[in-house]
């Protein structure tokens, strides 16, 4: 069974680039267990979709979905006992663009910002503030302000931790990260926005698909990613302190204050995921008439 949780796709303006992305996993559950689910593509990007995004499964299950908080959207619904398939396989435009920069963009002060974003500036979960403001006000009082000052976080970062899947650990803390030195995506990404929040830059914690598009030495194996956007003169910026340089084809599916906030699976119940693949690559040679038009 699909379910759209969008409203209906208009026709995107056009672009340079089609990307294929999705994903497939399978739990094993040993009785009926609800699960809320993070895996549609963010509202900000679903005029792009050329197919629609549906959360699909196997058996076919009653799937419902809703808009969080911060504007995510969620896939509601009950596996069964035993295994459960669930996927999506879909098309997206893209602008081949590498992630926008504006070196030049300025901080601003914290009694200036929009009250919607001082929510950035808080402790969470997994980014304790109060943990590490010591040590991230020796590390970064003497860099520059605003875009300098983001950047020199991100250089400390991607230089500070190790990346190895073996290193991953759900429970692991932005501090936790910063004393271990090793991690996987989601570490780099609540160190760096808890030094930006330390710092008074609002930060916060994206997830979603980077492709190895334009990449000469790919991943072996591709996961969801995770990366952050700080908020500099007005405006959300892109940063990204695992991958450390602008990517293609980013697509974001979910914003929050850390990774709590956009899981990809919360389930209330004992499960087992027995399976688990993500792909995102560029289609080449494909006639764009071929593709439904809606």
């Amino acid at each position: 069974m699909a379910v759209k949780l969008s409203a209906p796709l208009e026709r995107p303006i056009e672009r340079t680039m089609k990307i294929r992305f999705g994903y497939d996993m399978a739990y094993q559950c040993p009785q009926p267990t609800p699960m809320i689910m993070t895996l549609n593509v963010h509202s900000s990007r679903v005029s792009d979709l050329l197919t629609p995004d549906y959360v699909k499964t196997d058996p076919p299950l009653d799937v419902r979905g809703y808009r969080d908080d911060f504007g995510n959207w969620v896939t509601r619904l009950v596996l069964p006992e035993g295994e459960s398939r669930i996927f999506t396989d879909a098309l997206i435009d893209d602008s081949g663009d590498i992630d926008f920069s504006n070196p030049d963009a300025n901080q601003i002060a914290v009694e200036n910002l929009p009250d919607e974003v001082l929510v950035y500036l808080l402790g969470s979960r997994y980014c304790e503030i109060d943990v590490l403001m010591d040590e991230a006000w020796k590390l970064f009082s003497s860099a520059p302000f605003g875009w300098q000052r983001v950047q020199s976080i991100c250089d400390f970062v991607h230089q500070h931790i190790s990346f190895g899947y073996e290193f991953a650990r759900p429970t692991k803390t932005a501090a936790e990260a910063y004393k271990e030195k090793a991690g996987v995506c989601r570490d780099f990404t609540h160190l760096a926005v808890t030094f930006c929040r330390c710092m008074n830059i609002p930060a916060r914690y994206c997830a979603g698909y980077v492709g190895d598009i334009g990449n000469t030495t790919p991943e072996s194996v591709m996961d969801f990613a995770a990366w952050f956007e700080a908020y500099l003169d007005g405006q959300w910026y892109v940063f990204d302190p695992r991958n450390h340089k602008p990517v293609i084809g980013r697509i974001l599916m979910a914003r929050g204050r850390d990774a709590a906030d956009v899981a990809i699976s919360n389930a209330f119940g004992s499960n087992l995921l027995t399976h688990f693949k993500v792909h995102a690559e560029q289609v080449l040679g494909e006639r764009r008439d071929a593709v439904d038009s809606r």
